[in-house]
């Protein structure tokens, strides 16, 4: 399958603005994001952002860049805007949505993703991990998939929740961002309005399944760091510059 990586990313973030130009070991956070996504080398990388100063930013450093309507009320949304400004995007049969604030985020990750997507009979597919703290239990920043895993850490998922799920003795996993989606699917979910357990949940992938489409999860080591507070970018400013 033919796949375009692409990267939603936005100055105006509610709980950090201008993230995505915060400066990380030298490098502003949406750098890092790109040349990871490039390091997966599987297929072009595309940064679909909100205006001029991070196309020509992300133009700076040799890459690609499409600015979308800053209104846009998604990642999911944005990403889709800016692939049919693409000259023959029907090409693509895999679109991979990779968050602009997963400096951390492992290239081999993306490719793993990727690879599922290509052997399953999926919409969509996305990572999971396993929850090993009581603190990412609790939390309700932390969002959790009812799934069961095969002999390949692949499943189906039931159902997302802030909440801890499921019920009972077993592991618990923690969902990652990162979205494979094969192109007709990436179609018809944005064309979809939001459902009713998405807005109560708010977490836009229950539409998905309200809808009756099909979410396949791969269970990797470990969850990318996401960039979401101040004490998050610092955490990340830590780890990098080691």
């Amino acid at each position: 399958m033919k796949s375009l990586i692409m990267i939603p990313s936005r100055l105006a973030s509610t709980r950090l603005p201008h993230k995505a130009l915060a400066d990380i070991a030298g490098k502003p956070m949406i750098i890092h994001v790109l040349q990871q996504a490039q390091k997966a080398n599987i297929g072009d990388v595309i940064v679909a952002c909100d205006g001029e100063e991070i196309k020509k930013l992300v133009e700076s450093y040799g890459g690609k860049a499409l600015i979308t309507d800053p209104n846009l009320p998604s990642g999911t949304d944005r990403i889709y805007a800016a692939l049919q400004q693409i000259e023959n995007h029907q090409s693509y049969e895999a679109i991979i949505n990779v968050q602009g604030d997963l400096p951390l985020v492992k290239p081999s990750l993306i490719c793993d993703l990727y690879q599922a997507l290509c052997e399953s009979h999926s919409d969509i597919t996305t990572p999971i991990a396993e929850i090993h703290t009581p603190e990412e239990i609790s939390s309700d920043a932390v969002v959790k998939v009812a799934v069961s895993l095969d002999e390949n850490n692949r499943g189906t998922a039931l159902y997302f929740s802030r909440q801890t799920i499921p019920w009972g003795d077993g592991p618990l996993y923690h969902h990652i961002g990162i979205y494979a989606y094969k192109r007709d699917s990436l179609k018809k979910f944005v064309n979809l309005p939001p459902s009713p357990l998405e807005k109560r949940e708010k977490l836009e992938q229950l539409r998905a399944l309200e809808n009756g489409m099909r979410i396949t999860t791969l269970c990797v080591d470990e969850a990318p760091w996401g960039v979401d507070r101040p004490e998050d970018l610092e955490r990340v400013r830590k780890a990098l510059s080691s």
